[in-house]
């Protein structure tokens, strides 16, 4: 029996979708009422206080996770060189997270490379300092071959699948097959464009069975879409395949 995790890159519910979440409560709190899962993408950008983790674990349900995003300058400025002091310093920030945590996304650039010295010593570093699983979400094609999948799967990373992928490997899981995290940035027009009935009843027959958990984060935040795509997606989740 899949464990699923749907939802959303933060959790903001646009007024198109307002009606199918309760009116009382915090945006978090109404939007962890009907979806079991966020993805944290602020922490890419900048560091958060550890009390504010810990209030956003607070206003959940036991049952609810959030993914959070390791920072960019581990992925984009040391570009995973060198990083045991910034893991350690963004494991103590998101501790407070507790119980509620769920992977650690670790998104590369584009022009990240696949070297198997760095990404072993790196992997091997983040998994000791990063309790939980690690998803890693490559854009460079060189991450696309067996080797790449073997020592993903080697430090227990699974690679995520997103779409639109660089190519065609991309839009499909790799690596670690205990974990299935599915990125929908939003096609054609990534983050701006809605999945359409089509798309989603697809994409649930997709993502079936990819794994004994699997995640499915709507990425596509910025003309509101996800949200009522992920709301879609959960009901469709629910439906056993004939």
């Amino acid at each position: 029996m899949t464990a699923w995790r749907i939802g959303t890159a933060g959790w903001t519910i646009p007024r198109a979708a307002a009606d199918g979440f309760p009116r009382e409560g915090s945006a978090l709190q109404r939007y962890a009422a009907r979806l079991s899962a966020t993805e944290i993408n602020s922490s890419f950008h900048r560091p958060h206080r550890p009390s504010t983790y810990a209030r956003w674990a607070d206003s959940v349900p036991a049952g609810f996770r959030f993914a959070v995003k390791l920072p960019k300058a581990i992925t984009h400025v040391r570009r995973l060189a060198g990083c045991g002091d910034l893991l350690a310093a963004f494991a103590a920030e998101i501790a407070a997270l507790d119980g509620k945590r769920g992977p650690t996304l670790v998104q590369l650039p584009p022009s990240l490379a696949f070297d198997a010295g760095l990404a072993a010593a790196f992997f091997a570093d983040a998994g000791n300092a990063l309790t939980g699983a690690l998803v890693c979400e490559p854009r460079h094609p060189s991450w696309f071959t067996p080797a790449a999948d073997a020592l993903l799967a080697k430090h227990r990373v699974a690679r995520v699948a997103a779409d639109p992928g660089s190519l065609a490997d991309a839009s499909m899981p790799g690596g670690w097959h205990g974990l299935a995290y599915f990125r929908l940035h939003g096609s054609p027009r990534v983050y701006w464009s809605a999945y359409d009935e089509d798309a989603l009843r697809l994409w649930a027959e997709r993502v079936r069975g990819a794994a004994p958990e699997v995640w499915v984060v709507f990425d596509n935040t910025a003309g509101g879409a996800a949200t009522a795509n992920a709301l879609r997606f959960l009901e469709l989740a629910e439906v056993e395949p004939e």
